[in-house]
């Protein structure tokens, strides 16, 4: 009797870490999540063979998890779900940085889990059971474990039973499901479903319709440079924001300069994940289409896969990605090849020093000028194409640093929010001084700049507070198409990631492949799509761009 009333109370206590699981998890998702507490625990106890063991391990894992899902949400916002597993040694190596707040709630529920093993420790020892006996019947365990989460996933059983099955809002399902049922649902998107109809031979007729006539060379191709800031945003479109100083002047000033397109970019992620607005600008795709969560970086690109990068090295560019940091974050030492990279650049490769370093991360500047040392010092007349990541301004925002002050003071009289707002004012002057260097260039040269997401919930929300509830505002962040030379539609118009790549060859003028074709006629139906949502809903369409992607990512 006591061995079964342990995983209850580990279920409960593992929601406590995060919400009162009493009044917010559905009565029927409460017995299901129960009934998966059981099964793993007796699972255990009959491979294991012994009951104390059995328990303390499951206590264990649910201690972790639910510590794992409290800290998961506190920074980003989105629980823990399976494909956070793949990103664990890039949360390892950024964690440092990362200040966390230890609530009573987390004290208090990490006692009561303290209390569970001591008591587990007086357990009398369950009578032995013979080998295969007791390894046959935790098969049929296991069997029934596996059968009841093919079930949960089911729609018609998530409909019948009051399950919440939106991916779309991953934080509100995890609350009324509770974290091992939302888990144990979401383990089927692990694998992308073909679309609806699909077929590869349908796929590849609509990209021939999109191919236009062979490019002919007649004049030397501009240069690319792309810039994925990190956490780059303007957060006054959350709500009021008054500053001591502007927080970035020479961005808000490009708004008015010739050979200029500005204006806002709708993402996929908010607070992390950065990988995900690289894959989205550099190939085209959409998280729309990908499940909640998902990383393709680490799950899906294991082969040679079109990009950006692979079209202009068919050009005759040259392809340089460079990163400041580790080269094992997001799996990129291994999927930059695979997207047509041939020079990749990460923190060995950058010649720096404390100087150049700001709170431990190289400076934008540095970084910058890291850019302008690979133009100037490569050995070949194909034009570049440079893709860097900057690194300067992750977070987290709480802690002090010897080598960084706050220039910029904001209203909401909050240090975390002022560290941000000071970060994004020296990257806006390290831009400045980029563009300026390339205004002198006889060289054609393109800039494209954009943030890869906003900052997470604790600086956010400071400003978030005075604006009208608008999720898609969380997912905004400026963009800039800049051009030495008379470039197509300078002005000010909103995008999103997936169609930004495709829009600045065509401002510059560089010839665009089949699917960025598809992609600019889509984008006057659908001027922003992303898995923050589009601007329409036509299904049919929709389902074409589903069928092509599925086609590009996959076969």
């Amino acid at each position: 009797m006591g061995f079964s009333v342990i995983p209850v109370v580990a279920f409960y206590l593992m929601e406590a870490y995060e919400h009162n699981p009493f009044a917010e998890v559905r009565s029927q998702a409460q017995l299901f999540n129960i009934l998966l507490f059981e099964l793993i625990a007796w699972g255990l106890y009959l491979l294991i063979g012994r009951m104390q063991t059995a328990l303390r391990i499951e206590l264990a894992l649910a201690l972790a998890f639910g510590i794992t899902n409290h800290y998961v949400m506190a920074f980003r916002s989105t629980p823990f779900v399976p494909w956070d597993i793949f990103s664990i040694r890039t949360a390892a190596s950024v964690v440092g940085n990362y200040h966390f707040t230890v609530s009573l709630r987390v004290v208090l529920v990490t006692l009561g889990f303290a209390a569970l093993l001591i008591i587990v420790g007086y357990f009398k020892k369950a009578p032995k059971i013979s080998v295969a006996p007791r390894l046959g019947c935790a098969g049929i365990v296991i069997l029934v474990l596996c059968l009841f989460v093919n079930t949960v996933q089911k729609e018609e059983f998530q409909t019948k039973h009051y399950l919440y099955p939106f991916l779309f809002t991953p934080g509100y399902m995890t609350k009324v499901n509770g974290m091992a049922l939302t888990f144990a649902m979401n383990l089927q998107y692990v694998v992308v479903d073909k679309p609806e109809g699909y077929r590869a031979a349908e796929a590849e007729e609509i990209l021939e319709s999109y191919e236009t006539e062979p490019w002919k060379q007649t004049e030397k191709l501009p240069n690319i440079i792309v810039i994925m800031d990190e956490a780059f945003s303007d957060l006054s479109v959350l709500g009021e924001l008054q500053t001591n100083a502007e927080v970035m002047p020479f961005m808000d000033s490009m708004k008015k300069e010739k050979n200029t397109i500005t204006g806002f970019a709708q993402v996929s992620v908010c607070g992390g994940n950065t990988a995900n607005s690289e894959f989205e600008f550099l190939t085209g795709n959409t998280m729309a289409f990908l499940p909640q969560g998902s990383i393709p970086y680490q799950q899906y690109i294991k082969d040679e896969t079109p990009s950006l990068a692979s079209w202009l090295k068919e050009l005759g560019y040259e392809t340089y990605a460079q990163h400041p940091y580790q080269a094992a974050g997001w799996n990129r030492e291994k999927v930059y090849p695979l997207l047509g990279f041939e020079h990749i650049d990460f923190l060995p490769d950058y010649r720096v020093n404390a100087q150049d370093c700001v709170r431990g991360y190289v400076s934008d500047e540095a970084d910058m000028q890291h850019i302008i040392d690979t133009y100037e010092n490569r050995e070949t007349e194909k034009p570049a194409f440079i893709f860097n990541v900057t690194m300067q301004n992750h977070g987290g925002y709480q802690d002090t640093y010897a080598d960084f002050t706050n220039d910029i003071h904001a209203q909401q009289n909050n240090d975390a929010l002022d560290q941000y707002l000071s970060l994004v004012h020296r990257t806006d002057q390290a831009l400045k001084q980029l563009i300026e260097y390339f205004e002198k260039e006889d060289e054609k040269t393109v800039v494209v700049f954009f943030g890869d997401h906003q900052p997470s919930d604790a600086v956010a929300s400071v400003v978030e507070k005075t604006a009208e509830a608008d999720v898609t505002k969380r997912y905004q962040v400026p963009y800039l198409i800049w051009a030495n030379y008379a470039i197509e539609g300078a002005g000010s118009c909103n995008t999103s990631l997936n169609y930004l790549a495709a829009q600045a060859l065509r401002a510059a003028g560089v010839p665009t492949d089949a699917y960025r074709n598809y992609l600019l006629e889509l984008s006057e139906t659908y001027p922003v799509l992303s898995a923050a949502g589009e601007t329409k809903a036509d299904e049919k369409q929709l389902l074409t761009y589903r069928k092509l992607q599925y086609y590009n990512l996959f076969e």
